[in-house]
């Protein structure tokens, strides 16, 4: 039987934001989605870009991915890749003019990744895939007992970090952005306050999107949640 929190929900949206929108909708229909804004997200539950930015349809192209990772570019290979799909179309396709990394706190891949955990399944499909973030890893050194929690959180960031450095290994990315018609971003949300954080590109450091909402001074390389 199909969810009745879905059939509830679809009920609540047809009779609500639909009806409010439905001549953007049909806009959209007609005349095609022309997104300028693609966002590379989490598959988690809690970080739904398009709640976060409060956007109406048609305005975020959304890849989302365990982690919101981005593979390094491969230009032969019989594996299959899903994101690197998302990101010739969002960028060859539709033409986006901005390429979002949101990191966020709390992440269960970032999570499975430090702590070694053992498998789901025979296949490992997480512990394989996480495995790219290996570089961002090293790049903090070794994981000392003291760290905590405070370890994952720089790991958190620095995987956005390698995310963007991948985004510039595909051609079509890092000649538009040479040519300034395309600008990458980073981005970090914690779960629980709500904060966004985002990277200045000529320091490196993630800082708070606007002074509204909580620790308005603050400026992070990295943070806890």
């Amino acid at each position: 039987m199909f969810p009745e929190r879905l059939t509830q929900g679809y009920r609540s949206f047809i009779d609500g934001r639909f009806a409010a929108e439905r001549s953007r909708y049909e806009a959209l229909a007609q005349a095609g989605q022309r997104p300028e804004i693609m966002v590379i997200g989490c598959v988690d539950s809690r970080v739904s870009p398009e709640v976060i930015f409060d956007a109406a349809p048609g305005e975020l192209l959304v890849v989302r991915n365990v982690a919101n990772l981005v593979p390094a570019y491969e230009s032969h290979g019989e594996t299959q890749h899903g994101t690197s799909a998302a990101l010739e179309f969002g960028v060859q396709a539709l033409r986006v003019k901005h390429i979002v990394v949101l990191g966020h706190a709390l992440c269960g891949g970032i999570r499975a990744f430090a702590d070694e955990q053992e498998p789901l399944s025979p296949g490992d499909f997480i512990g394989r895939w996480m495995s790219q973030i290996a570089p961002a890893a090293e790049s903090l050194g070794p994981r000392k007992p003291e760290d905590g929690d405070t370890y994952l959180r720089r790991l958190e960031f620095a995987s956005v970090e390698l995310s963007l450095k991948h985004l510039m290994t595909f051609p079509c990315v890092r000649i538009l952005v040479e040519r300034g018609k395309l600008a990458l971003h980073g981005a970090y949300f914690g779960v629980s306050s709500g904060r966004l954080l985002v990277r200045d590109p000529a320091t490196g450091r993630f800082e708070p999107v606007t002074d509204e909402g909580p620790d308005r001074l603050a400026m992070f390389r990295c943070a806890s949640d």
